[in-house]
């Protein structure tokens, strides 16, 4: 006799959003290291749309600014360990 559970292909996660849409962010700053890193994983690859939530028009602010970084040496291109 097996049990069938209803919920298992439901999650309990929180919706996501645009944190720029939210907080009214116009400008993404480059210069920002704090800012941009939360937007990288450990190896320094930008995180995607549907893992950051960001929307398609602040994803490619996103990731100008954080090429915009890596070109002037603020950002690295690859890492071991970034945080």
């Amino acid at each position: 006799m097996t049990l069938i559970n209803e919920s298992v292909g439901k999650r309990n996660t929180r919706k996501k959003y645009c944190r720029f849409k939210k907080h009214g962010i116009k400008y993404i700053d480059y210069k920002n290291l704090d800012f941009l890193l939360r937007f990288l994983n450990e190896q320094g690859k930008i995180l995607p749309r549907r893992i950051s939530g960001n929307s398609l028009k602040y994803q490619k602010r996103v990731a100008q600014a954080v090429k915009r970084a890596r070109h002037l040496a603020f950002l690295p291109y690859v890492t071991d360990n970034m945080k």
